[in-house]
């Protein structure tokens, strides 16, 4: 059951840095915005998260290990690698895309930017506690909501 729930993770973390042809931040829209009125709000930030850690959490132990995130990186590398092959990713440059700070969302999602304690591995309650601080990067025009107006080019 897990492995299918990774595989489906894979698909539905998507990477809100592929910048699709004229439509740059529509692949994070298409996969965050659950209510799917344009726009991710925090609350959608919060629970996607939630379901994220839970599916790669693979021994249920409330922790993701160094062993889960080599297979989180994995799936997020397939999703790039996915999304390169079907031509979605053309003309992304490292930065472009992102919220506020180098790394944006890519950045979120990391072992180093989720283990605050820096004990190598990362509980339920530190990746969620990111959540906040990955949703204000995210957030560039500082609205309140993540949009496609956060992906433009005048908000870096």
């Amino acid at each position: 059951m897990k492995h299918i729930l990774l595989l489906t993770a894979a698909i539905a973390l998507g990477t809100a840095a592929v910048a699709q042809q004229g439509n740059p931040g529509g692949h994070f829209l298409e996969k965050w915005d659950s209510d799917n009125d344009g726009q991710v709000t925090l609350a959608e930030i919060t629970e996607r998260r939630g379901d994220i850690f839970t599916t790669f959490d693979e021994d249920d132990d409330g922790f993701l290990s160094t062993s889960d995130y080599v297979m989180f990186d994995e799936a997020r590398a397939n999703d790039h690698a996915s999304m390169k092959a079907a031509g979605q990713g053309q003309g992304q440059g490292k930065g472009q895309g992102r919220g506020k700070g180098q790394g944006g969302e890519e950045q979120a999602m990391t072992l180093e930017f989720n283990d605050v304690d820096n004990d190598g591995q990362v509980s339920r309650d530190e990746f969620m506690a990111r959540s906040v601080d990955w949703y204000t990067q995210m957030d560039r025009n500082g609205d309140g909501t993540v949009t496609k107006a956060d992906f433009s080019r005048g908000n870096n």
